[in-house]
């Protein structure tokens, strides 16, 4: 706590020499990605908490820290002692980020900001919620005050093959023109890194987690401007993209290369992607923000609804991690019967990395993998790293929820094991989560239906029991992108993108049980067409996941008879996909875990 002591001092003397009141520190990068780079991690430096999302607010003489339900009970650990106060985000009684400041500076005091790790879209909401205090866009002070601070990095990049991407970034280009209804010589700026790997079907490794290119990209309805590193392409492959109607560009370029055009044939997609700095020095003036064609939203999403070479990526993505999760549970089970007493979370987390890392294909994990015991089950973000060992032994569940890219797809899942001796109440709380998940499983739906309408199938049983989880059920998954993207997604809260076949969802209920355990059983879902009828289009979901689940807490009659059949009937797939490629070994411990429930 004492270098946070230090960092918070070193920042407030440079909000003192420029008069600035208060300074917020957000967990962004220019791109306003999921996750950044270690260059970018100035909220985490700053104040110890290394939870994903979160912002930190500075002021003389106080600090705080917005975060959401996911990390409360985190933020609360990694805080304790630091000084820094715990906002606990949509919880009654918690003031906004506005609120506070204005509570906590004088009316003639100037709030800073850096204008790089906000958009456009943040920068005028904060505004007008700020008023009457103003804004002071600060290029980047931990410069000033981050010694040995992590350099930004540009990784070697890769081009999609049309075989596993199904179409390639000509047509894509004439897709995207054909939303926007592109007649005239527009330029289209896009600052998303994951749209612009889409679009380019490029790949890389410059984003934790996330297989994509740091970049920049604008493009005309005939060609596209790719501004990335140099370096990250060989010759063959600036080639290759120079085929494909794509002129790589150096990544530094990019705000120079904007300020050519007249800015009133500038349009910006879409104004949450684009940093303050970039749009007032390129961009200002007639530029117009329009919706994102590519992620899209209500008017549907190009990126979101997976082709078909896409979706049997996807399965065969599933097909490689559903040995790999066979392995690792086989592993398990060997080290706990054989008495292993220094068996730890952490080991388990890179244990499955480890046996994935078998396959060639594999191109490392798509998050950082959450492997729970007992109590630290209760984190829904929960990391294993960095908090002393946690060794996995007595009674109690063990939460494991870890995902992968491979060239072909990306996978997401959650298995929640037994160790042990159970409580009756937790044989009932993790029959309920299952139940939750089987219910969503078999919805049937109608065209036009949103995510949150379906989002209490799978919420309503753990609601059976009086208990609640507060995040989503479900979010969209890219192939071989980000694991977690929109727009869709199945929550509480509206979301007013309706699900479309092709699209592919995350599936979690949940329970958390503070300081006793966690329970989250998760699969992949794929969106697809059931029926038509006079009525109209129905659709379904398709089960992608084929990892077995525990069945050793599972409550028969609590679980009921339809939801034990869909159960029968999803081991039997397991088995008949997964027997043919194991040995013989394995496969005789999958029979026994593919068994039907009498």
């Amino acid at each position: 706590m004492k270098n946070i002591e230090e960092r918070l001092s070193g920042l407030r003397s440079c909000l003192k020499k420029d008069s600035i009141g208060a300074f917020i520190i957000p967990s962004s990068d220019p791109h306003f990605g999921e996750y950044i780079q270690k260059h970018f991690a100035c909220r985490e430096w700053l104040s110890g908490f290394t939870g994903s999302a979160g912002t930190l607010v500075v002021t003389e003489h106080r600090a705080a820290l917005w975060t959401d339900s996911r990390y409360f009970v985190q933020a609360r650990q990694e805080l304790q002692g630091s000084g820094i106060e715990l906002m606990k985000m949509r919880f009654a009684g918690t003031p906004t980020i506005a609120e506070w400041i204005k509570r906590e500076v004088g009316n003639g005091s100037l709030v800073g900001i850096d204008p790089m790790l906000f958009s456009k879209g943040e920068f005028e909401s904060l505004s007008a919620e700020l008023y009457p205090l103003k804004l002071s866009l600060k290029d980047d002070l931990f410069n000033e005050i981050w010694g040995e601070r992590p350099p930004v990095i540009f990784s070697p990049a890769t081009i999609q093959d049309i075989s596993l991407g199904g179409c390639d970034s000509k047509h894509k280009l004439n897709l995207v023109c054909q939303k926007l209804n592109i007649e005239n010589d527009l330029l289209y700026i896009l600052s998303s890194c994951d749209d612009i790997a889409w679009l380019c079907n490029i790949r890389g490794a410059d984003i934790p987690f996330n297989p994509l290119v740091l970049s920049y990209a604008a493009f005309t309805k005939d060609k596209i401007y790719l501004f990335a590193s140099r370096e990250a392409f060989s010759k063959d492959q600036a080639s290759n993209l120079k085929n494909s109607g794509i002129e790589l560009c150096n990544y530094n370029e990019f705000q120079e290369f904007i300020k050519e055009f007249n800015q009133d044939y500038v349009r910006v997609a879409p104004i949450d992607k684009i940093s303050v700095k970039i749009f007032n020095n390129s961009v200002s003036g007639g530029a117009t923000f329009i919706a994102d064609p590519i992620r899209g939203g209500v008017t549907g999403s190009l990126k979101a609804v997976k082709n078909s070479a896409e979706i049997e990526g996807f399965k065969k993505a599933m097909l490689y991690d559903a040995v790999a999760w066979v392995k690792f549970w086989i592993y398990l089970e060997e080290e706990l019967q054989r008495g292993s007493q220094n068996l730890t979370e952490e080991i388990l987390a890179n244990k499955i990395g480890e046996i994935r890392g078998e396959y060639s294909e594999y191109k490392g994990e798509s998050f950082s993998p959450i492997v729970a015991f007992g109590e630290n089950g209760a984190l829904p973000h929960y990391s294993p790293f960095g908090n002393g060992p946690v060794k996995v032994v007595g009674d109690g569940f063990l939460l494991v929820d870890t995902g992968a890219h491979y060239p072909f797809g990306t996978t997401d899942t959650t298995r929640t094991f037994a160790i042990g001796n159970l409580t009756q109440e937790q044989r009932k709380d993790y029959t309920l989560v299952l139940k939750g998940m089987i219910n969503l499983s078999m919805a049937r739906f109608i065209k036009g239906t949103r995510g949150a309408s379906l989002d209490f199938l799978a919420r309503g049983a753990v609601c059976s029991a009086a208990k609640i989880y507060t995040h989503g059920t479900g979010h969209g998954i890219g192939h071989n992108l980000c694991v977690h993207e929109g727009p869709q997604s199945i929550r509480m809260e509206e979301n007013p993108v309706a699900l479309e076949p092709g699209m592919v969802i995350s599936n979690e209920p949940a329970i958390y049980e503070e300081g006793s355990y966690g329970i989250r059983i998760e699969n992949t879902i794929l969106c697809k067409k059931w029926v038509e009828n006079k009525y109209g289009e129905f659709y379904e979901f398709e089960t992608l996941t084929i990892v077995p689940i525990d069945l050793t807490p599972v409550d028969k009659q609590l679980l009921g008879p339809e939801a034990t059949q869909w159960l029968n009937n999803y081991h039997s797939n397991i088995y008949e996909k997964l027997s043919v490629i194991l040995n013989q070994k394995e496969r005789d411990w999958l029979a026994v875990k593919t068994l039907n429930i009498d």
